[in-house]
């Protein structure tokens, strides 16, 4: 007789199952993104993933692991598509290639590879290339005026040195305002291009494409409401009630529909290895992204201020877990904290 030890359920999800559905989801906003302004996101997707494949199947090789195996779990495919949409589109290809290198290396093979990384691998990657190469990672946005075609993205992201970037870059909307905040009126600000009903061109239609694959990810239980409901909904405060005269702060719907927020609040922000595990944990580990994400965004240097709030909850998060333990199936009260005998 067969003898097995419990538990006798298995899940219906695997790790390449929801691996590869996220980057199902992530096809709508890759596409709005591409459509509004560049074929560079689809050239920065190819170069990441290749660049990501071959660092990782170098660094598995070298630490003696089965390397088929952990390329197909599709994890490393996931960093890829999350980096080249958070990377400017006319980026130069090294960019890209460097910085898919920097998230395999750092932000998950260093710590041990999938599961044991304690940060984001990709916003490891974009915060370490926002610092050291602050030029090329905030003027090479493209306009969304003039959408450059598959042709003329190559030519940039490649070097062509007698193509002409003037029209082809322009500053994203996040930081079109707060660069002229005090400056301009809102009314003079918004009558701007860049700027629509939902408050920016192009950027609006992004993020609600990224919320649509958000929609997906939770009807396939792939994410729970948690994370992105909490970090959402304390941006929007945080924006509604201190944000309200948008002559002086960058007004809420910049907040929810310019930028990263969608891709953040659905992607990013819900890696299940680097979050928070307890569902009380999840809200309180989003609500802290949304907060410092409006805090970086109203006082800080950087508009978007994504990566870097990812990363300080990253930090935060062990802690929180810590602290938000479900009670125990046969204790009266969940265990808070350390004991005297711990």
């Amino acid at each position: 007789m067969l003898t097995l030890s419990s538990p006798h359920t298995v899940g219906q999800n695997s790790v390449s199952k929801m691996m590869f559905t996220l980057l199902a989801a992530l096809v709508p906003g890759l596409a709005a993104l591409i459509y509004y302004f560049s074929w560079g996101y689809l050239i920065n997707l190819l170069l990441a993933s290749a660049t990501v494949l071959a660092v990782e199947a170098g660094l598995l090789a070298l630490r003696k692991r089965p390397v088929g195996f952990f390329l197909r779990d599709g994890s490393a495919l996931v960093t890829a598509a999350l980096l080249a949409c958070a990377l400017p589109p006319l980026a130069p290809w090294w960019v890209t290639v460097l910085g898919a290198a920097l998230a395999i290396l750092f932000g998950k093979q260093l710590f041990g590879g999938l599961g044991q990384n304690p940060f984001n691998p990709a916003m490891v990657s974009y915060a370490l290339l926002l610092v050291s190469l602050p030029v090329l990672m905030t003027t090479r946005w493209a306009n969304v005026e003039q959408p450059s075609s598959f042709m003329t993205s190559l030519m940039v992201i490649f070097g062509d040195p007698g193509l002409v970037l003037d029209g082809l870059t322009g500053a994203t909307p996040l930081d079109y305002y707060k660069l002229n905040i005090g400056r301009l009126t809102a009314s003079e600000l918004t009558a701007n291009p860049l700027f629509g009903p939902l408050g920016s061109v192009g950027w609006a239609q992004v993020n609600l494409a990224f919320l649509a694959g958000g929609v997906l990810l939770l009807v396939r239980r792939v994410i729970s409401w948690h994370i992105p409901v909490a970090l959402l909904g304390t941006l929007g405060f945080m924006a509604l009630f201190f944000s309200a005269d948008a002559d002086v702060h960058v007004p809420l719907s910049l907040h929810l529909f310019a930028g990263s927020t969608m891709l953040a609040a659905f992607f990013i922000a819900t890696d299940p290895v680097s979050a928070a595990t307890s569902n009380r944990g999840k809200l309180y580990y989003a609500a802290g992204i949304g907060l410092l994400i409006y805090l970086i965004r109203t006082w800080g240097n950087y508009p978007d201020a994504t990566a870097f709030a990812v990363l300080l909850m990253n930090f935060a998060a062990p802690l929180i877990d810590h602290y938000t333990r479900p009670r125990v199936y046969g204790q009266n009260k969940p265990i808070k904290g350390f004991k005297a005998d711990d």
